[in-house]
């Protein structure tokens, strides 16, 4: 492993342990909730486990209707921030509502008067899948449809929950529920160990899908890029235990 690549795993872990002046919780209970999926597989359920325990649901588009459909009640992001959806769906949840709540360090003074002045409330999890970006262009989808599935509000949420993993919780996959739920069963909602897990695969996820942008539209393009990040998933151990998880591949290293 290379200084540049040593250095990279270094800061991207520096970030998922860093703080501003506030104290990292072990257990933080859940209160609000944001959800977001383009995977509806199992969001019922946890919503309505979530809704058991006096979560208060926020909710986007299809997946609003889907949980009101069965019978929860959710908010409407947009009624939420008091600005509705505009652009074809492009703004939904930028926000400083949605993301002041998410970003937000809790004890910390500053933060909380801003929060306070500025009538935004604070958001424990953050419940997400991107748009489906890979599969569109899999199905030889037309160049401006592909544009239309790049996730803007997903990933922005998506790394405004992860870096304040110390307070907040992001899910991003279906097969994460049962633990979230199992874990806020025993403790009383998410602990700090299982939020630095999240983090770490939420970060992974979110490298993977711009990865996936970012070499589809080079070859749209019909030129060679200089800087190439490309995404590994461990698929098995290697002979001397140990296996590939992340790689930074920089043309030339």
């Amino acid at each position: 492993m290379t200084r540049s690549t040593s250095n990279y795993f270094v800061l991207f872990f520096l970030l998922l342990s860093r703080t501003s002046s506030g104290s990292e919780a072990d257990v933080v209970p859940i209160t609000r909730a944001l959800i977001s999926v383009s995977d509806k597989a199992g969001i019922v359920e946890l919503c309505t486990y979530l809704a058991s325990k006096n979560v208060e649901l926020l909710s986007t588009g299809g997946t609003a209707k889907k949980l009101r459909d069965a019978g929860l009640t959710c908010i409407d992001v947009s009624d939420y921030t008091g600005s509705p959806e505009c652009l074809d769906g492009r703004v939904k949840t930028l926000h400083p509502k949605v993301h002041g709540g998410l970003l937000g360090v809790r004890g910390n003074a500053q933060h909380e008067k801003d929060m306070a002045d500025n009538g935004i409330g604070k958001i424990d999890i953050t419940i997400l899948n991107l748009y489906p970006f890979e599969a569109t262009v899999a199905k030889g989808a037309a160049f401006e449809q592909c544009i239309e599935n790049i996730d803007i509000g997903g990933p922005s949420m998506l790394r405004s929950t992860a870096k304040n993993h110390a307070f907040t919780t992001i899910v991003t996959s279906p097969d994460q529920y049962d633990e979230v739920k199992a874990t806020i069963e025993e403790h009383g909602g998410t602990t700090l160990a299982m939020r630095k897990r999240f983090a770490a695969r939420a970060f992974s996820l979110s490298a993977s899908y711009d990865s996936a942008i970012a070499t589809w539209f080079t070859k749209e393009l019909g030129e060679e890029s200089p800087v190439v990040t490309r995404v590994y998933k461990p698929e098995f151990p290697l002979k001397y235990g140990k296996c590939l998880i992340l790689l930074r591949i920089v043309d030339g290293w």
